[in-house]
């Protein structure tokens, strides 16, 4: 039986350097950055477990709140609890997204409505038809794949931002000392490309790379890395990974001098998970010009947002974190001077049915809302089609809320891809149903 790359590293457990040649294609690294001129950067946060957005956006006029509190039941929120948007007053937000509100107010965040993954545009007649649907809907795995692959079949093996590193490394970055993509919530199939592997990094190790196991497992890892790096045993396996792990060894090192030739961020992130990730990204655009990249994209993620029980309290821990994560991010640029370079979204399995469950919870479900936050985001709107709140309405795929996108996922990634700088003539092969959409771009940024 063969053994592949990821198979390889994880059997290797090479933890020298940091657990430098351990984790992902190239390692988990410390992280690190700085300036360059043309730059941009696309931060995806993945909300794992499927968020349900019917209870992060809420309608906020009297006739659209009565009817969400009657069908929500256990899971409505008070009203008096609910933010109001200045910028949009017919809706609101989750208490816990007090700095969402904030900058969505200051026109520097949007909202897009009802997203999910399609195939081609689809009503509620042809669902219920069975007509070209994505394969496995309501299922954790498929749909987190499919989200991040936009290929609608989550056997796809690349990711959409592995595929934009693909057709654009060489031009955006051609003196690049690191990859284009990083993932600081370890490895997922997002970053994934066929010519290009990204760097996982792992958060809260800064600012050197050193193994931190005790002096002697240290030094017997390193000496059974280097071994590797060097051993040529004629195993195909073995050679093909050699230069993937010297590459992580660089990869340190060059992250490690950049990081100690810049002075510590001022700002402060809150001590979270999300936080933390949201940092360590911080961190490596502030280096960005000693990497020699113009173009990053990353990948970081939070959960568990599966709330088929207690809702109300599981999901406002998680939003409560989340909010003051984004909030500090985009200062973060503002402080480094590049808000209107680097924009933040969300993406999630799905959201979650309209009408609560027996056990204060509810269940997989289907076309969601979404965050985008930078100083390029023509904020303080809402984007697509927010759906009928109706249960077996023309928006329901069944009769209990399963919200049939209006908006496919393909549509809102090739509009973030455009802004990244992807070419009209390169978006078919990133997003290849990209074509039975009548827009690829939502205008959001």
């Amino acid at each position: 039986m063969g053994v592949n790359r990821r198979s390889f590293i994880k059997y290797a457990s090479l933890a020298a350097a940091g657990n430098a040649a351990g984790l992902r294609p190239f390692g988990a690294l410390n992280a690190l950055a700085q300036n360059s001129t043309d730059y941009k950067a696309l931060v995806c946060i993945f909300l794992y477990g499927g968020n349900d957005a019917n209870n992060m956006l809420v309608q906020f006029d009297t006739s659209g709140y009565a009817n969400y509190a009657s069908v929500r039941g256990p899971l409505a929120l008070p009203q008096s609890s609910l933010i109001q948007l200045g910028a949009a007053p017919n809706f609101a937000l989750n208490a816990n997204l007090p700095d969402i509100a904030t900058l969505f107010n200051a026109n520097v965040t949007a909202m897009v409505t009802n997203v999910g993954t399609l195939v081609q545009p689809t009503t509620r007649a042809q669902y219920l038809a069975g007509q070209v649907l994505p394969v496995n809907l309501f299922s954790h795995t498929d749909q987190q794949l499919e989200w991040q692959n936009a290929s609608q079949s989550s056997s796809a093996a690349t990711g959409w931002a592995g595929r934009i590193a693909d057709l654009t490394n060489v031009a955006f970055n051609p003196n690049g000392k690191v990859p284009m993509i990083t993932s600081v919530a370890g490895d997922t199939v997002f970053c994934n490309g066929v010519k290009s592997t990204p760097v996982s990094v792992s958060t809260g190790n800064v600012f050197n790379a050193q193994c931190s196991e005790g002096t002697t497992e240290c030094a017997a890892q390193q000496a059974t890395a280097q071994a590797l790096l060097t051993f040529s045993s004629g195993l195909s396996l073995v050679q093909a990974d050699q230069g993937i792990m010297t590459n992580a060894y660089g990869y340190a090192k060059t992250l490690s001098d950049a990081v100690q030739s810049v002075t510590p961020l001022q700002t402060v992130f809150p001590a979270t998970g999300i936080g933390a990730q949201l940092k360590q990204i911080a961190q490596i655009i502030q280096v960005r010009a000693a990497l020699g990249v113009s173009r990053q994209i990353f990948f970081a993620g939070v959960g568990n947002f599966d709330t088929h029980q207690n809702q109300v309290a599981l999901q406002g821990a998680l939003l409560a974190q989340l909010s003051p994560a984004m909030a500090a991010f985009y200062a973060a640029t503002q402080e480094l001077s590049v808000a209107n370079q680097v924009t933040q979204f969300t993406m999630s399995d799905f959201s979650r049915t309209f009408q609560p469950n027996s056990n204060t919870g509810s269940d997989h479900a289907w076309g969601s809302h979404h965050i985008v936050m930078g100083g390029a985001v023509k904020g303080g709107k809402m984007y697509g089609t927010f759906p009928t709140l109706a249960l077996g309405g023309p928006d329901d795929s069944g009769s209990n809320g399963r919200w049939v996108p209006t908006t496919a996922s393909a549509q809102y990634a090739a509009t973030l891809a455009q802004w990244f700088g992807v070419s009209a003539a390169q978006l078919p092969t990133i997003f290849p149903n990209i074509g039975s959409f009548a827009t690829n771009n939502l205008g959001f940024v």
